[in-house]
């Protein structure tokens, strides 16, 4: 059997990454691609997620299903955020080992490095200190994601990687008004009002935090060339309990010049107000990603490219976001 006729399951295919991933594998000529929608398979359902594997038997598996949200919505389900997340990658790296599947990519996030790591966070940052309070819980989901990577290759010798993406944003985002992500909230909000002829915009925080943002395409990519990688190159640059990779673009701006970049790019004339009664998160988030480019990648790109071909798709899509 060739590399690109492997069989690879999809967990999360319908999310903004996992759109992409298999986007990607589609273009690279992969054509035995498995996926399963939300209510075809229940992830958190471990006799389910049991018996899909046994039939399927995946020769490789991209772990890219996962309960995301912002701030807000971290910090109103937090329960939620623990158990959906914990349950989902459990029973897929868990029943992917028990059908002999050698193969998988975990997909993590910045969220599990301590509040005050030093900047730029190298992967040694990983439990180090106190992690950020209002996501605390999808990050402890996601370090025991990473640890039980790590756990079974130490046990059975499998090949489970993991990689850390900083903020994404993109295509297939989800801009919901309260329960999105930084950049889609913000291209949101200067949309309506900018529909509305508002005056003003409001936005959480000071505007001083520093975050960096990488486009899906580009996290797309990362997460093929991780995969693609030998054992010997891989292993190279990580050690057996400290094996994940960070993904992103090495340059962070203040979410006040990401503000100003987005409000250009909509077209919105009007004036931004800044909440500062509302958490700013952490103080900056900025991920060194020097041991993935030594492994031959490196994001294409732009900030205001991105942000320009992730308007133009919410344009072409904002009546299905019209009653959220």
């Amino acid at each position: 059997m060739s590399d690109k006729q492997k069989k690879i399951y999809v967990a999360g295919h319908r999310g903004m990454v996992g759109t992409a991933i298999v986007e990607q594998l589609n273009n690279a000529g992969y054509d035995n691609i498995v996926v399963r929608t939300r209510a075809e398979l229940d992830l958190t359902d471990q006799a389910a997620v049991r018996d899909f594997m046994q039939q399927q038997k995946p020769d490789q598996v991209i772990l890219a299903a996962a309960k995301v949200g912002g701030i807000h919505a971290n910090n109103v389900y937090p329960a939620q955020f623990i158990y959906q997340n914990l349950m989902m990658e459990a029973n897929i790296i868990h029943e992917s080992w028990a059908i002999g599947c050698k193969t998988l990519l975990f997909l993590g996030s910045s969220c599990i490095y301590p509040k005050l790591a030093a900047q730029p966070m190298a992967e040694s940052a990983l439990l180090t200190g106190t992690l950020e309070s209002t996501n605390e819980p999808y990050a402890i989901a996601k370090i025991a994601g990473i640890k039980l990577c790590e756990s079974y290759n130490r046990q059975y010798g499998t090949d489970y990687r993991s990689v850390m993406p900083t903020n994404l944003y993109g295509q297939n985002d989800n801009f919901h008004l309260e329960n999105s992500h930084v950049i889609p909230a913000m291209i949101r909000k200067f949309h309506d009002a900018k529909t509305s002829q508002s005056a003003t915009v409001t936005l959480w925080g000071t505007g001083k935090a520093m975050r960096e943002f990488l486009h899906v395409q580009d996290m797309a990519a990362a997460c093929l060339h991780v995969m693609n990688l030998s054992k010997e190159n891989y292993n190279g640059c990580t050690e057996e309990m400290l094996s994940h990779l960070n993904v992103g673009t090495g340059q962070d701006v203040t979410i006040r010049e990401l503000a100003e970049t987005i409000q250009h790019v909509v077209g919105f004339q009007g004036q931004i107000v800044w909440d500062s009664n509302k958490p700013d998160g952490a103080p900056r988030k900025l991920m060194d990603n020097s041991k993935l480019k030594s492994m031959g990648w490196s994001p294409k790109t732009s900030l205001i490219d991105g942000l320009t071909n992730t308007y133009q798709w919410f344009i072409e899509h904002q009546s299905e976001f019209k009653t959220q």
